[in-house]
């Protein structure tokens, strides 16, 4: 059974202008999301900036999160590091405060090996007894989890059942989606891609864009399982522009931009990453008005 099926909301982490933790804000935004149908909530991820949080806060947004979706729908934790010791004390802690399952993105910097990968995931799986979702984003981490290597850990390694697929090479999506034969799900992880992963047999995708519109990705990729694939096709085009808008600097930086145009108090993002210039600011809104939500 899947952990989610659907579109899963990567979620900013709001902070305060002293660089803390809105947990008040962060609990309004949890439930927007799930008043607009969002399948499921990944927190701590690369877009909740758990990469600059020490264990006590990153623990701690994990189990508010917990705590304020009360089981409505699933909590991802993001549990990932350089460091395998790291991420599976940083699991552990996050199956602790109740995580339906955790996203663990691969070793970054130090760029493992496919022996390494595989001994990495292995050794957070034995520590924890909740399901693993794989994270594969090259661009950020330095390492590719080659389709060979993912189906080999989800053949071998027990509790790990899916992977989030952010390399945005279509074609490794279908090398992986044709040797694994169905023994992993597969996220989107760019959400300019859902759809082309979905007609691989993807079960949905883990989005940022979910920020800022999260019924219509959730109406995108509930269009395309009912076989309204036009539906489906039309809302992953209508949002291209604005999709590019969101990545035309570094995640967070404008979705957390965005969350602000609209009202939320989304707070600063921490260094060192830098505010949006106002250049792009400019940019994100023009996408954003002529998509309609602004």
């Amino acid at each position: 059974m899947s952990i989610f099926t659907g579109a899963g909301v990567a979620i900013i982490t709001p902070m305060n202008e002293d660089g803390t933790i809105n947990f008040e804000e962060f609990g309004k935004i949890i439930e927007d999301q799930i008043a607009g149908h969002t399948d499921a909530i990944i927190v701590c991820g690369t877009t909740g900036e758990a990469s600059t949080m020490d264990d006590e806060e990153h623990i701690a947004a994990i189990k508010y999160c917990v705590e304020k979706v009360a089981g409505r729908i699933p909590v991802i934790a993001g549990t990932g590091s350089k460091c395998t010791r790291e991420a599976v004390n940083l699991s552990k802690k996050a199956e602790e405060v109740g995580a339906d399952a955790l996203l663990c993105v691969t070793p970054y910097y130090n760029k493992a090996t496919q022996a390494g990968l595989y001994e990495y995931y292995k050794a957070v799986s034995d520590a924890v007894n909740i399901p693993i979702i794989m994270y594969n984003v090259p661009s950020r981490t330095g390492t590719n989890i080659l389709p060979e290597t993912a189906v080999k850990i989800a053949k071998e390694v027990k509790n790990v059942v899916a992977i989030k697929e952010a390399s945005g090479n279509i074609s490794q999506v279908a090398k992986l989606a044709a040797l694994a034969d169905g023994c992993i799900d597969i996220y989107s992880g760019n959400d300019d891609q859902v759809l082309p992963l979905l007609s691989l047999g993807g079960k949905g995708v883990i989005s940022v864009w979910s920020n800022i519109a999260p019924q219509q990705v959730h109406d995108m990729v509930q269009s395309f399982f009912d076989g309204d694939i036009e539906k489906a096709t039309k809302l992953q085009l209508d949002a291209i522009s604005l999709i590019d808008a969101l990545f035309c600097e570094v995640n967070p930086i404008p979705v957390k931009a965005a969350m602000s145009m609209l009202g939320y108090a989304a707070g600063p993002v921490r260094a060192p990453l830098t505010e949006m210039t106002d250049a792009n600011k400019a940019v994100l809104r023009k996408a954003m008005e002529a998509y309609g939500i602004l």
